[in-house]
């Protein structure tokens, strides 16, 4: 997605990545030939990697400019510009119906 700006974009994210205390681990580019939808992709590659957060350079990184909720689901997103962190739920060993009380 980043085009002519990759190198650029590459850039603010290994700066980000590094002021958050992240380690870079590397960019997944969007590949046409691979047959993959490239939020697929960045999921199946985030999961390899056991990565706790994935930085973009934007919301126009993501199909119709808007950020996954399947994606924040997983792990934390953070976006270089402008420059926003949209945190996972942490998730409950617990039903959704649990009330606390068991018979």
């Amino acid at each position: 997605m980043s085009g002519t700006n990759r190198f650029w974009d590459e850039s603010q994210i290994r700066d980000l990545a590094a002021r958050l205390g992240y380690d870079f681990s590397g960019m997944v580019r969007y590949d046409p030939l691979s047959g993959r939808p490239p939020l697929a992709r960045l999921k199946a590659q985030a999961t390899r990697l056991d990565a706790q957060a994935v930085i973009a350079p934007g919301p126009d990184h993501f199909e119709g400019g808007q950020v996954p909720q399947s994606l924040i689901r997983q792990l934390d997103l953070i976006i270089v510009s402008p420059e926003e962190t949209h945190t996972r739920r942490p998730t409950s060993p617990y039903p959704d119906n649990f009330t606390g009380h068991r018979a």
